[in-house]
């Protein structure tokens, strides 16, 4: 399965791509010893855990503002400048290839889909399916006609699937305005993609660095600490940076995730490499995707900054429908 043909770069040898600062995926031995293999320790989730909280997002925001409403997961609303974006949406009861099988969710969006105002951009981050969900690109497609912005080759996989969905694919390092004087970035990552068996890496991951008229948003969706590299990169090319949106979940066991999922105490490093002003927490609490107990990324989170004396309301953990204003 091909899905991106390009010149070969510094990430891309012709066929795969690659992290010069990072780490290969785990083989697939790799993922039968985590699965199965003895002494597995995966914390058990309740069936059902709502958040208290629901938004109903204005139909625009405008002015120097920026209104976050977290819908759960990785999939956050950013109102700006009269404009609505999407980051990773999924609105679906799960993450999988497989309609009824595969990781569900634990609460329901913190917006409801018919609650959502005009879409005018998505921004994809990876083909992973806790990211890349194309029932609920195909529905926004049908309903508002965003323009979806996202790394190489996933753009193939988007209209493979869906010939309406709007998908323009960009590299590493692209500047894309948006409008309104808000511009995105697509910035390197450590991470991996994949959709099936056979196509692993035959598609781009990245980060973004948003450009509002309050400051930089550095939107982190998935990413590995490795040795801060990118972090501090990215403070370098786009600093001072207002917020940092940073992941937090999904990152037991250690020794096969760490390389590519932050665990709190990364992300705490994290903030204090790319120098964020103030950073939101999520990938965490809606769908297990690994084995920690579904309320440990918070408490390790303050714990994380508790040790490292910074304060917890510069790193905060929302829960879905819960919104933070710039």
């Amino acid at each position: 399965m091909r899905t991106y043909n390009g010149p070969v770069s510094d990430h891309f040898d012709g066929l795969h791509f690659f992290d010069p600062d990072g780490s290969p995926p785990k083989s697939l031995g790799e993922v039968l010893r985590w699965q199965f293999g003895s002494g597995r320790e995966r914390a058990a989730w309740p069936d059902w855990a709502p958040s208290p909280h629901a938004d109903t997002p204005p139909a625009r925001v405008t002015g120097e503002k920026v209104r976050l409403s977290f819908v759960g997961h990785a999939s956050w609303l950013i109102q700006t400048a009269g404009l609505n974006i999407l980051i990773d949406p999924v609105w679906s009861e799960r993450v999988s290839p497989i309609a009824w099988a595969g990781p569900k969710r634990h609460n329901d969006p913190g917006i409801a889909f018919d609650a959502l105002p005009p879409v005018d951009t998505v921004l994809v981050s990876h083909g992973h399916y806790d990211h890349l969900d194309i029932p609920t690109l195909s529905k926004l497609a049908a309903k508002f006609s965003p323009r979806v912005i996202t790394p190489l080759g996933n753009d193939t996989t988007m209209r493979g699937a869906d010939a309406a969905i709007r998908a323009e694919a960009f590299d590493w390092r692209d500047r894309v305005e948006l409008g309104n004087n808000v511009a995105v970035t697509l910035v390197p990552t450590r991470h991996w993609s994949a959709r099936g068996l056979f196509d692993r890496n035959k598609a781009l991951w990245a980060s973004f660095v948003l450009e509002t008229a309050v400051g930089k948003i550095y939107i982190v969706c998935d990413s590995g600490y490795g040795e801060g590299t990118h972090f501090r990169s990215v403070a370098k090319a786009h600093g001072p940076l207002r917020l940092a949106i940073l992941p937090i979940g999904a990152y037991e066991p250690r020794w096969f995730m760490k390389d590519q999922h932050m665990n709190p105490s990364d992300a705490v490093k994290a903030l204090a490499d790319c120098g964020a002003a103030q950073a939101l927490a999520h990938h965490h609490g809606t769908f297990q995707l690994t084995d920690e107990a579904i309320d440990a990324p918070v408490t390790a989170l303050q714990a994380a900054l508790d040790d490292a004396k910074i304060p917890r309301e510069k790193f905060v953990a929302l829960k879905p429908g819960q919104v933070f204003e710039i």
